[in-house]
């Protein structure tokens, strides 16, 4: 492929700006950018320039900017580039997706790349057209990249250590997966000002079926590798609920910095309360072993604390733990938790452990109150916006061979398939 250009289109979540923290050697200098006037390009541009200021490592992105009303027709008439990079309005991006393939663009989507039903439906199609027109979409999901996901995933794949995966019940799933998050928090070191748009789920997306993505990914990528999944066949949904967080409107002002309530937050005004219906739960079953994802939204994480992951995988030999409360000092730690003790001591148990690890230089295990822990160098602590650059440089890898493995879209439609399926079973429990 020739040299890729970046075209970023509307970006209204920082997300945007994450995948220019650093530069490409494929990649023009020069992005193209379409997005209607406003403070989410300006906080877009804000950043890259940050980027391109800072004292160690700074990036030299030169940025082009069209902010007429016309933005996405003109992006579209132009083709400035030869990738859209899409990080914004949930509402509207699957609109974006589906527009920018039609023209013969390749896209890199920030999650969720659909919000609802109806959006699935529309992203089917555009990964139908994706195929015609012979581009590439993808939606950019970080928590591969993190190391105790990593491992986890590593870990789960050895018969000595960990035996084959449960299929659990659905009081018991085989995996579990969970997250808190938090509104206001710190991006490359300031406070982030998100748009009040994001706290409108018909424009954001509700949890159930935003941050819920990657929890789903994560089980599809751990449990099943490189299996290609059918959603008609793979995927039933048991359960599903929703429910909101409230917010003050002093909190709603610090975290958008605006006055007021815009008109479209008036529908979820209750006693001067913003309710954002941003937590939700699946339960359902992935080829027939049981699964759990949940996601909780809090306005601020406590001092010293931050977003939090839990992850649980019950194998027949040992179980798989990652934890990230006040014990591990809100850092993800990993643990090995053998339901025999004589496994742990067994050659096949030990000889399998080891030889996994020599992929990972520095990494060990050490007996713990959880089992056995796996200590983790700093150096493999990368963080989740560095993140962005690994999921990029995989996805340019990509353009460059010419295709994706077999599985990756198929699996991404069962992904989008069980977060969307997920909301209209909630839906429709709540309204009987």
């Amino acid at each position: 492929m020739k040299k890729v250009s970046f075209i970023t289109v509307d970006p209204g979540h920082f997300h945007a700006a994450l995948v220019q923290k650093s530069m490409y050697p494929d990649v023009d200098s020069v992005v193209h950018v379409y997005a209607p006037e406003g403070n989410d390009v300006n906080a877009y541009l804000g950043m890259i320039t940050q980027y391109n200021s800072r004292e160690e490592a700074p990036t030299t992105w030169k940025e082009e900017v069209y902010t007429g009303s016309d933005y996405l027709e003109k992006m579209l008439a132009d083709k400035a580039g030869n990738v859209v990079v899409l990080a914004g309005n949930n509402g509207r991006k699957t609109g974006y997706i589906s527009r920018s393939v039609s023209a013969g663009l390749n896209v890199l989507a920030d999650k969720p790349m659909a919000i609802s039903p109806e959006g699935f439906t529309l992203l089917k199609a555009a990964f139908d057209t994706a195929v015609e027109k012979n581009v590439l979409l993808y939606d950019i999901m970080t928590e591969r990249y993190e190391i105790t996901s990593m491992l986890q995933r590593e870990l789960s794949q050895l018969p000595g250590v960990f035996g084959t995966l449960q299929q659990g019940s659905a009081a018991e799933p085989a995996v579990i997966k969970e997250s808190v998050h938090h509104f206001f928090k710190y991006v490359s070191g300031k406070p982030l000002v998100r748009p009040a748009w994001f706290f409108d789920v018909k424009q954001a997306g509700e949890g159930i079926v935003d941050v819920t993505t990657h929890l789903v990914d994560l089980i599809q990528w751990t449990c099943f590798p490189e299996v290609t999944l059918d959603y008609s066949k793979d995927v039933n949904i048991t359960s599903a609920r929703r429910w909101p967080t409230q917010l003050t409107p002093a909190q709603f002002s610090r975290v958008t910095s605006t006055e007021g309530w815009p008109d479209y937050l008036q529908p979820y005004l209750q006693d001067s309360m913003l309710f954002v219906y941003a937590n939700g739960e699946i339960n359902y079953t992935l080829k027939n072993v049981h699964a759990r994802v949940a996601v909780m939204w809090n306005f601020e994480a406590p001092e010293g604390t931050g977003d939090t992951h839990y992850s649980l995988m019950r194998g027949t030999k040992a179980d798989l733990l990652i934890r990230q409360g006040a014990e591990q000092q809100y850092k993800p730690v990993l643990y090995i938790r053998p339901h025999q003790q004589e496994d742990a001591e067994s050659e096949v148990w030990k000889n399998e452990l080891q030889d996994m690890l020599k992929k990972y230089p520095g990494v060990t295990v050490q007996k713990a109150a959880e089992g056995w822990e796996v200590m983790i160098p700093e150096e493999y602590k990368t963080g989740h916006e560095a993140h962005f650059a690994e999921v990029t440089k995989k996805y340019l890898q990509f353009l460059k061979d010419g295709g994706m493995p077999a599985w990756e879209v198929p699996n991404m439609l069962a992904k989008y398939y069980t977060t969307t399926e997920a909301l209209r079973k909630a839906e429709t429990v709540e309204a009987r």
